[in-house]
């Protein structure tokens, strides 16, 4: 079990310890070299020799500054040695107590007997040391802490908002008819399965971050059970949506007032100068403004694309068979940066026109009742021929 010179500095691929691609540099040394034997449970079974090592490390000051990219933060070797690596009862050792002063003086001139006592890997469930015990406890004390603390003041602000905004719904007088209930049927599930997606998606490609950990960690099959399942709701979506459209006479006027036409080409210029103040006039728009034009349209190429690379992803052995395998690695960078556009163009775009638009701040609550304002409405659609407020399915 005793490691040799491969074991940490590789086979044809040795570089020097100053290079930072080197398994035995300082960026690389805890995590790809001695990692491989002193974090997981063999050493431990075989030879009693304490586990955990590296992710105590890391949690430390001294790993959090090394990934960040620090040069000069110690790392394994600072305080163990290179070539001359020996164990904590042996006199030689750099990490003898006899011996600790000199080594942690490297870095902290002026210590003293004392603060070599303290023990530097803290942490684990079976650690019994006072560093640890202390900071068990104050994890135990703090998660819950946090959790009803935040808690409180994410429903007290939640009550607050919603009887808010409810009030001042209220208060706005005489509502006009913007989207039927079956609208906003198509448009809850578009949102659910979207936000789904869209979490589940990213957690794949970032599994180390703190979304991955919240949604299950080294789960990956509930994971991608789920994107599936939102995946295959969207795509149902679509498919009802297109169905709408053409067998709804509802649903066929919407169709026609969402084409675009030469005018909404020039509407977004003239809209900018009039917000400069290069402009006197605001141009006024249909039932739907260049801006929810574009938005829809991107809404159903972005569809269509993330349902198709996402069927062939699911189904790479048959796509694996019937085309080139790099189909495959084509469809994955597409369903990648797609998503990016989608996920921002809705946080840029989207939640601008319903959230953070002073006109309708704090929210366009259209996607709730259906409607909005009848001023507002007013003057946002002033060319809307024949709005929908007689529709009788909406008349409450």
């Amino acid at each position: 079990m005793a490691p040799v010179c491969t074991d940490c500095h590789g086979i044809h691929s040795i570089q020097m310890h100053n290079d930072p691609n080197a398994p035995v540099s300082a960026r690389n040394l805890a995590q790809s070299t001695c990692a491989r034997c002193h974090e997981g449970v063999r050493l431990t079974r075989e030879f009693g020799v304490a586990g955990n090592r590296v992710s105590s490390y890391l949690d430390s000051y001294h790993g959090l500054a090394s990934e960040g990219g620090s040069a000069m933060v110690a790392n394994c070797a600072s305080c163990h040695g290179v070539h001359n690596i020996l164990p904590s009862n042996d006199p030689r050792s750099t990490i003898y107590r006899g011996n600790l002063g000199k080594t942690c003086g490297q870095c902290h001139p002026g210590v003293t007997q004392k603060f070599t006592e303290t023990k530097v890997h803290i942490g684990g469930t079976a650690s019994q040391d006072a560093g640890s015990i202390a900071t068990r406890w104050v994890r135990w004390i703090y998660l819950p802490l946090i959790i009803l603390v935040i808690g409180a003041m994410f429903v007290h602000n939640v009550i607050l908002w919603v009887a808010k905004t409810i009030r001042l719904r209220r208060q706005q007088g005489a509502q006009q008819l913007r989207m039927s209930r079956l609208q906003r049927g198509q448009h809850l599930v578009l949102l659910i399965s979207f936000i789904v997606l869209v979490l589940t998606g990213f957690a794949l490609r970032f599994p180390n971050s703190l979304l991955a950990t919240a949604l299950g960690g080294g789960s990956e099959f509930w994971r991608a059970l789920l994107h599936r399942i939102a995946g295959v709701a969207l795509i149902g979506a679509a498919f009802f949506h297109v169905l709408y459209l053409l067998s709804t006479r509802e649903g066929r006027k919407l169709f026609h007032d969402l084409l675009p036409t030469w005018k909404d080409f020039s509407d977004p210029i003239k809209n900018i100068l009039y917000y400069l103040g290069l402009r006197k006039e605001k141009p006024a728009f249909g039932r739907f403004s260049y801006a929810e034009k574009a938005e829809y349209w991107a809404l159903v190429w972005g569809t269509a694309l993330m349902a198709l690379t996402g069927v062939m992803l699911w189904a790479r052995v048959l796509v694996g068979n019937l085309l080139a395998r790099w189909w495959i690695d084509l469809a994955t960078s597409v369903h990648f940066y797609e998503a990016i556009l989608a996920t921002l163009a809705i946080v840029v775009w989207h939640f601008y026109q319903v959230i953070f638009d002073p006109d309708v701040y704090p929210m366009n609550n259209a996607w709730l009742d259906g409607k909005m304002p009848e001023d507002l409405y007013r003057k946002e659609h002033a060319l809307e021929e024949k709005p929908a407020e007689k529709e009788t399915e909406e008349e409450e």
